[in-house]
């Protein structure tokens, strides 16, 4: 878009096409905004960088149709991590542990491995065919917020990195996925606040070995009295080993301490004995010192936001700094999409830090211990259980401290211990809407929380038989999903087109921003507003549903959409009807469960005859949303 100054116009310009970048520009350019992405390397990431993808960024990746060509690249899995320390032989294994344990209730219980320059080529390649390139290498040089024009006012100039060539654009929003050296967050004077100084150097190193180890296929955090490392497979037959180089108790410790690739070599060697350790070839090869760092701010007026490294940065060896990255972007990009579409107001974007930035704390807490029990010496397991004899006298285990933080983290590290705190979006009973028909887990009404990820669950869907997973079944598309649970087959009629009279009714949400088009009979999604997807879950056998007789019009539209929750779920034993309904509290008169756009419950709604369950569900998108609804003024 050019206007009369002949300066181009981009909703969005993007700097640095790491993970947080290409996130954010492939989620915007699948819904149609026009963007300028840059980045100062001249290629994508050839080798190294992050390499881990939790189970909670697989559902995300297969909710963007993205995880089979993730997979097209044989990433390794790792379903258990092994434990080595100290012994009079140098390392014995002393133990096991679930990298993503049973008591979390994930599709993916493992960790996915593959180097960053796969990943990357991924997104590259679903960007290009929605129209959207990196250029390269270009560099930001300025920009500021100026207000000169009231729709684009951020100007941003940017140089390419070796021609010299000089451009300047105007833009909605400029978003900086530079890295921790952020120029952006500099221009701003955004400080970085560090936890505690460096303390810890490391080494990282990718490559194919012959070893005698037998874990060499798994991930493990080994501990012995030359030093610590961490292992982790990866695809093509490498590993990827992360090797303490100093700790601020050596006596000469410099936190900038470097060493050479056969350094790190010979230490390696040192902590695998009494394994041998030979390396065939080195792919990747790198030294960093490990500290934890937070911006003090993501933005400062909405217009010009941080992300991934730029606001956050800590060591690499819990896998969280890509993974981190990605649920930044997807936090965002939703966000800014239904600003730009009219649906909500601006308020939203206030959400991003707070929602953003709790997570990144809570990161730097863990990683901070994490990062210095494993580069502490632990005590030999016959050390512990010396020490721990009468404390473990009844279970017979030993654990050290660092595996015990381990195994606490589990939750959080996966993905699924991610939660959203109190506001517009993530109803609490502080909400502006206090609908009595609202549920939460405090009155007993269903056992999802607002602000955490939806419950998994498997159903069949009525229109082919298929069994399927019913959080994955509406694509990241911007859209909220808006889950019907209905509850027993013909016990809900009533409720049902009450539902659907209140949703067609003037004042509604829905009336509200319908698309005022005709969509082709073949739109199965956003049929009525690219605002909404609508899904039905009935307690019932998929052969006693007729779409037609069970479903009011309106939802009966949604034909791709309307399952049958009868398939068994070993979390729920002994129920064979209604397996997805138990699992999330919802009794046989059903529920109405409002998912944002990225996969976190907003709120959940009692299904009722009448015009309450509408008025509660106006009440709560009526707290962000640009156009008075039910008659109230939305609070804006």
């Amino acid at each position: 878009m050019m206007a009369a100054d002949n300066i181009p116009r981009y909703d969005i310009v993007i700097i640095g096409a790491g993970p947080v970048g290409l996130m954010l520009s492939t989620c915007l350019a699948r819904w149609g905004y026009r963007i300028k992405h840059i980045d100062n390397r001249r290629t994508p990431t050839a080798t190294g960088r992050a390499d881990g993808i939790q189970p909670r960024s697989l559902d995300l990746l297969r909710n963007m149709g993205l995880k089979r060509a993730i997979m097209d690249h044989a990433p390794a899995k790792v379903y258990e991590v092994a434990f080595w320390d100290p012994s009079g032989k140098g390392i014995e294994r002393t133990g096991t542990w679930a990298s993503c344990p049973a008591f979390i209730d994930a599709r993916y219980p493992f960790t996915t491995l593959l180097h960053q320059g796969h990943i990357e080529r991924v997104f590259l390649k679903d960007m290009t065919e929605h129209g959207v390139n990196v250029q390269r290498p270009w560099t930001i040089e300025g920009f500021e917020n100026d207000e000169v024009d009231e729709l684009y006012p951020v100007k941003v100039e940017v140089k390419h990195v070796e021609t010299g060539e000089r451009e300047v654009v105007r833009a909605k929003y400029l978003f900086s996925g530079e890295g921790a050296k952020s120029m952006v967050r500099e221009t701003l004077g955004i400080k970085v606040v560090h936890k505690d100084p460096i303390a810890h150097v490391w080494g990282v190193m990718d490559g194919v070995v012959n070893t005698n180890f037998p874990d060499i296929k798994m991930k493990c955090t080994i501990h012995s009295d030359a030093g610590s490392i961490m292992v982790i497979p990866r695809e093509d037959n490498m590993v990827r080993l992360y090797i303490q180089i100093a700790s601020s108790t050596d006596p000469d410790f410099n936190p900038r301490q470097t060493a050479t690739e056969e350094q790190v070599i010979e230490k390696a060697k040192a902590i695998f004995k009494p394994y041998t350790l030979e390396f065939d070839r080195v792919e990747w090869f790198s030294v960093y010192p490990i500290g934890q760092g937070i911006s003090e701010k993501y933005t400062l007026d909405e217009r010009v936001f941080l992300g991934g490294d730029a606001c956050h940065t800590h060591s690499p060896k819990a896998g969280q700094g890509m993974n981190t990255a990605f649920l930044d972007a997807a936090n965002l990009a939703w966000k800014i999409h239904h600003v730009e579409s009219g649906f909500a107001s601006r308020s939203i974007l206030s959400t991003y830090e707070p929602e953003r930035k709790h997570v990144a704390e809570e990161l730097l807490n863990f990683d901070a211990k994490y990062a210095k029990l494993f580069s502490t010496r632990l005590p030999s397991a016959g050390e512990v259980q010396a020490a721990s004899k009468e404390a473990n006298a009844s279970t017979g285990t030993v654990e050290n401290d660092f595996v015990k933080t381990f195994k606490a983290s589990c939750e959080f590290t996966s993905g699924y211990g991610v939660k959203y705190m109190a506001n517009a979006l993530n109803w609490t009973p502080a909400h502006t809407s206090t609908h009595p028909l609202i549920l939460h887990p405090d009155n007993n009404g269903t056992k999802l929380r607002a602000g955490y990820i939806l419950t998994p669950a498997t159903v069949r869907r009525v229109v082919d038989a298929n069994v399927v997973h019913l959080e994955q079944e509406i694509p990241l598309n911007g859209s909220f999903r808006v889950y019907v649970f209905a509850g027993v087959l013909g016990k809900r009629v009533g409720a049902l087109q009450d539902l659907a009279r209140g949703l067609e009714a003037k004042g509604s949400v829905l009336s509200k921003y319908a698309h005022g088009t005709s969509t082709s009979t073949h739109e199965k999604h956003n049929p009525h507003s690219r605002f909404f997807t609508f899904a039905s879950i009935f307690r019932a056998q998929r052969g006693e549903i007729e779409i037609t007789d069970a479903l009011p019009p309106l939802l009966a539209r949604y034909r791709d959409h309307v399952y049958a929750d009868d398939v068994a779920d070993l979390r729920v034993p002994g129920v064979t009807i209604g397996a997805a309904h138990t699992k999330m509290g919802i009794g046989e008169d059903g529920a109405v469960v409002v998912v944002r756009p990225d996969g976190y419950v907003g709120c959940v709604v009692r299904l009722v005859e009448g015009n309450g369950t509408v008025e509660a569900l106006n009440q709560y998108f009526g707290g962000f949303v640009t156009r008075k609804l039910g008659g109230e003024e939305g609070r804006l």
